[in-house]
């Protein structure tokens, strides 16, 4: 026989020998590091592409760093996608340790949970150490090469993980924050309740403007032109009508106007006939209107008893009871400008109305849905818009400021909507604690990845002069 008869290489005494001694090394000379396995909750049924991934369980796992000398890889690269970390450790784990300590959790089977008889390509590795992330990018399972007729380790192949937008939620703090900054992030200002815009009107018993028809809405307008209206023949000056004019965009992304429509801001009165409305200034030309007047028109009171009310995030509807004369053409109609402050600033009249016998009641929206305002938002956790059945993940929640941060958002928020939270992070698990706050303000998506990516520094240094644009060809001109 070839083989040594009286040494069985086979023998499981033997290959128990070295797998304990193989375990023991690595507790005294490894070092301490989280085992996460990848989670899939989100999959192209098509592509067979995973969309989104989560990491909410963590093992603390003894493993022995083979690169001694410091990370692998390439280190910092200049990319066209910026300055990237390509940091790599390879790490020697005992796979009988991952099968008993790791393995057994997922014995029984978990549908979010692929491939666990063994580590994973895919799966992070948190070193305490450099308090970084790691994915697994390669799995070796056949070194040492079947000593005693078995295998006894993994050797892990990693690289710093770039994120993802996966949901990482251990409940570890010092791993969870690792990924609080990263992804597309979009800020939500939210905001509790608000109060209702409340605005009073009167009525003039002469002749007053009550429509402005656009005839010619012009063109070249750097701004809204002004709307000068013929003065009245009561020679008053708050006789006078005045008007403003709105302005809209000529194409997609030009900087040149025409008047979209013109708003009443007092209709005056006294007047005999219908008076001229000419445009004036912006740059532009071409404009002209032609106005109307009526008796017993509507008119706006601006006399300290309005309110302006708060919170308001979009245009609200104004409402204005009917005419007595019972002709649609007859009820006045109004919109409201809301201002940077969330308040109503102004309601101006689109149609001043006619035949009022007494001055009708305004009516103006409350500020969107009212939220409680209560509650504070956790990492992780679950969110929900009431209106439009949006959900997303919470990344931050400024209780001061009443900013929160979400990422992987499936569908998109409303302004004035009020969303509610779950409060079902491991954290916090059954608590029922959930906040509900209206949202008053969007914010644009912002992809944050400071570990990697630093193209804004890079354009911004270059643009205060490092690179310098203005040298000519030295050998002569074209």
């Amino acid at each position: 026989m070839a083989l040594n008869p009286f040494f069985l290489q086979g023998s499981a005494s033997e290959q128990r020998l070295v797998q304990d001694l193989i375990n023991e090394q690595l507790k005294i000379y490894g070092v301490e590091v989280y085992y996460m396995p990848r989670k899939f909750i989100g999959s192209d049924n098509i592509m067979r592409e995973n969309i989104v991934s989560k990491f909410d369980d963590s093992f603390a796992f003894e493993a022995y760093v083979q690169n001694y000398e410091g990370f692998q890889g390439s280190g910092d690269l200049m990319t066209k996608f910026g300055v990237r970390t390509t940091d790599e450790l390879t790490l020697v784990i005992s796979k009988e340790r991952y099968e008993d300590f790791i393995g057994t959790f997922y014995a029984d089977g978990d549908d979010e949970t692929v491939l666990t008889s063994r580590p994973k390509e895919g799966d992070l590795i948190y070193f305490p150490l450099s308090d970084s992330l790691f994915e697994i990018k390669f799995v070796e399972h056949e070194n040492p090469f079947y000593q005693l007729g078995k295998l006894y380790m993994y050797q892990l192949t990693c690289e710093l993980y770039e994120y993802e937008d996966a949901i990482i939620d251990t409940s570890i703090a010092q791993i969870d924050d690792n990924a609080e900054d990263d992804g597309f992030i979009i800020p939500l200002t939210l905001t509790g309740y608000g109060d209702t815009a409340k605005f009073n009107s009167g009525i003039t018993t002469n002749y007053g403007v009550n429509t402005i028809t656009l005839i010619n809405d012009g063109y070249g307008y750097s701004s809204p032109p002004a709307v000068a209206i013929s003065t009245s023949p009561r020679g008053i000056a708050l006789a006078n009508a005045t008007a403003v004019a709105i302005t809209t965009s000529i194409g997609a992304g030009s900087t040149s106007y025409s008047v979209k429509q013109v708003v009443i801001t007092n209709p005056g009165w006294g007047y005999t006939e219908a008076p001229t409305v000419t445009f004036s200034g912006a740059g532009g030309s071409g404009a002209s209107a032609i106005a109307g007047i009526g008796t017993n028109v509507v008119r706006i009171l601006l006399d300290g008893t309005q309110t302006g009310g708060s919170k308001y995030a979009h245009t609200p509807t104004v409402a204005i009871s009917t005419s007595p004369s019972g002709l649609s053409t007859a009820n006045a109609t109004a919109v409201a400008v809301v201002s940077a402050a969330g308040t109503i600033s102004d309601v101006r009249l689109t149609n001043a109305g006619f035949g009022y016998a007494s001055a009708p009641v305004i009516t103006i929206q409350a500020p969107g849905s009212v939220g409680m305002g209560t509650g504070n938002f956790f990492l992780n956790e679950v969110i929900k818009g009431q209106s439009s059945l949006t959900t997303a993940i919470v990344k931050d929640w400024d209780d001061d400021t009443k900013i929160l941060k979400i990422s992987n958002m499936a569908g998109n928020f409303a302004l004035n909507e009020v969303i509610v939270g779950s409060a079902t992070t491991n954290e916090f698990p059954g608590m029922g604690q959930t906040a509900s706050y209206t949202i008053y303000k969007i914010g644009a998506d912002d992809f944050q990845d400071d570990a990697f990516a630093n193209n804004v520094l890079i354009e911004n240094e270059a643009d205060s002069g490092l690179l310098d644009f203005t040298e000519s060809n030295p050998f002569g001109s074209f």
